[in-house]
Formats: C-alpha cells, structure tokens, sequence
C-alpha cells in the first residue's frame, strides 16, 4: 500500500526556498523513503549525501563555501541523510544555507542531539523542523475506508504502525520484526551519547516504563530498581524523548493545592515497540492491558494529527491525591480541553473535582464510535 506521508508534502511544498528542512524521527519511520521520492522526482536538481559515510562527513566538515560550492555542483536541492551523525552540523548548515543561494538543504536525523540541541550556532529563521511519526490514522485515512479501519485497529493497538508491517503478511513477521527494532535499532543513537552507560541499563529503563503506561512514573524507584541516581534517570528519559521513543505528560494544576503536579506520566509513540518490551504480542481478548493500549494510541495519535497540522497546545494530565484523575488536558490559548480514553463508553463522567476547579473547561470522552474525528480532523 502507498500511504502518502504528510511530512513529505509539506516539505515538497517548501522547495526552493532558502532554507534547511529538517526532518527528524526515530529510525525505520520513512525518512528514507521520503528523500528517495523526493530525488526520483527531481533527480536532476539534488544531491544526496550519507552522513553516515566516513569521507562525506569529512568533506561536509572542510568548512568553507569554496568547497560547499564545488560539492554541490549547482544543484538546487541538497539532502543530508541521518546528519546527526555529523560533527558540528549546525555549523555546516548553516554556512552552506547562508553562503550559497538558490538552495534548499534537506537534513534528516534520527536524534535532535546536534541538530538541535548541540549545534553550537542556532539556525533560527533559515529552518523548518518536520516530525515523522510512525504511519498516523490521519495519514491512512486518505487511503482507506471506515470498515477498513475498524477492522485493523485491534493490529495496531498490538503491532503498532511503523511502515514496514505493511509489507509484512504474517503475524509472527511482524511480532520478530519489532522485537529486531527494539534489539538491534532503537537505541543505536542512544549509545554513541557519551556518558551513557550501556544497551542493557536503557533497554531495563524502558521496559519499566511499558509496563507503567498510563501511571505516574518515580524517577526514585526506577533508580533503585536500576541502581541508578534519580539525576541520572531523568537524563535517561530525557536522552529517550530525544530520540523520539516516548514522551511525558507533566501534571496539570491552576487552583487546587491536592493536585498532583511534581511527578510524570511516560508514554510511546507507537504501541508496537511498548508490546515488543514486555513480550506481549497476544489479541485483545487475552489481555489486561485493554485501558492502556488504548489510551497511549490514542494520545499518540492526537499529538501525531496535531503536529501534521501545525497545532501545537500544552499536553498534561490531571490528577487529585484522592484519586480524581483525567487521562488527557490540552491547554491552548489559555482554553482548556479535557479527554478520557475510554475503551468502551461506560458511562464515565467529569470529575466533580475538576468539573468545579475548571468550570469552563471541556470535556470529551473517546472511545471506539468517536475517536477517528479527533485523531485525523
């Protein structure tokens, strides 16, 4: 099945503009076949340059606009693949956009470590960061019907949806490729980070967190756990988030002295590689994880449809120390959104806590009959 990617079309629209696209996502979401169709479609007008090739990194680092000039030959579109993997790759970019016009520079990267966070020389104003997820439901609605996604959601709860399982027929292909991407690729960028211990501490750290979805995470017990420092963790979790395997949820508070604020809940971007951490490949109906599968897809699903369409509100959850929770807050504008993921509808009502703390406040429940409009719209 073609699925077109959203993050490719809006990058194909902002060709010939003199500026650096980025597009960052965790390995195996499509970021080279996205600069595969991008060169078929124009393959006269771009060059592509590995990162990850040893003399191209040493050319991209002979600093100097005589030599980016030479390298790129007059062509128009320059597409730097995996260039995180690159010394000082902000300082090469932003020579190159500044110092040769007419181009447009394509850099993708599985990590934000130097792209981002570490470049030394801020590209403010000559780039545009894309996010590539794994498939959204927003992405595969152009393509497929209702019945169709009805049918495949319970998959995609249990397997994910990075693009290779289309290409998969069999269950048990799909069950050993995502336990290969946990074993052999997710945390490749992680471990060429200095000062990071090792595959196996990383790999303990996240299956703790699979299997705490949906529940506030302490820092402290994961530490003891791992026997590791509480400051050591969060930098852990925060290396995880930049490479884009998980994300937090911060608690949300305004009025109430008895919400909880301080700690976090952790989630994945894709249900697939949470399953293949703790093993679990079985169907719905031999599970007990029904409430956490689908409030992490959802969710991840909602930031995947936003992010797309260039909507960017403040995610929280709310909880009271008494137990009055809700799943999801969207803060925006100063306006308030509230949802609860609900499996199916059983009634669930607005915390009386919350409804009187924030009285202006919407409030939403999602389960199976209306989630599709608020993940893909």
């Amino acid at each position: 099945m073609n699925i077109p990617r959203l993050a490719q079309q809006q990058m194909v629209a902002k060709l010939g503009t003199q500026k650096v696209l980025m597009l960052y996502g965790t390995r195996r979401t499509g970021k080279t076949t996205i600069i595969e169709n991008i060169v078929s479609k124009y393959p006269n007008d771009t060059l592509l340059l590995q990162g990850e090739d040893m003399q191209i990194s040493e050319i991209l680092q002979r600093r100097t606009i005589a030599n980016y000039t030479q390298l790129i030959g007059g062509k128009k579109i320059v597409i730097i693949d995996e260039a995180q993997t690159i010394p000082e790759i902000g300082k090469i970019l932003k020579l190159m956009i500044d110092g040769i016009k007419g181009i447009t520079v394509i850099a993708t990267g599985s990590s934000s470590f130097d792209l981002v966070y570490a470049t030394g020389e801020p590209l403010v104003g000559r780039n545009i960061i894309y996010q590539l997820y794994p498939i959204a439901q927003t992405e595969l609605s152009t393509v497929e019907d209702y019945i169709t996604t009805a049918r495949n959601l319970e998959q995609r709860l249990i397997y994910g949806s990075y693009p290779e399982l289309w290409h998969l027929d069999s269950l048990q292909e799909k069950e050993n490729y995502l336990k290969q991407m946990v074993s052999s690729y997710l945390l490749k960028d992680l471990l060429t980070i200095e000062n990071v211990k090792g595959a196996d501490v990383l790999y303990k750290l996240l299956q703790m967190l699979a299997w705490q979805v949906g529940s506030q995470v302490s820092t402290v017990e994961i530490g003891n756990s791992l026997q590791l420092n509480k400051i050591t963790v969060e930098r852990y979790l925060d290396l995880l988030s930049k490479v884009f395997i998980i994300y937090p949820l911060t608690g949300y508070s305004n009025n109430l002295r008895k919400e909880v604020t301080k700690s976090k809940k952790w989630y994945f971007f894709d249900n697939g590689l949470r399953n293949a951490l703790i093993n679990n490949f079985s169907p719905l109906s031999q599970r007990n994880d029904i409430g956490q599968l689908w409030e992490q897809y959802i969710l991840s699903e909602r930031i995947k449809n936003n992010t797309y369409n260039g909507h960017y509100p403040q995610y929280f959850f709310w909880r009271t120390y008494d137990g009055q929770e809700v799943d999801l807050i969207e803060s925006h504008n100063g306006k308030l959104h509230a949802f609860e993921c609900k499996w199916k509808n059983n009634n669930a009502k607005k915390p009386i806590a919350f409804g009187k703390a924030y009285p202006d406040a919407l409030f939403t429940i999602l389960d199976q009959e209306n989630y599709l409009d608020w993940v893909t719209k």
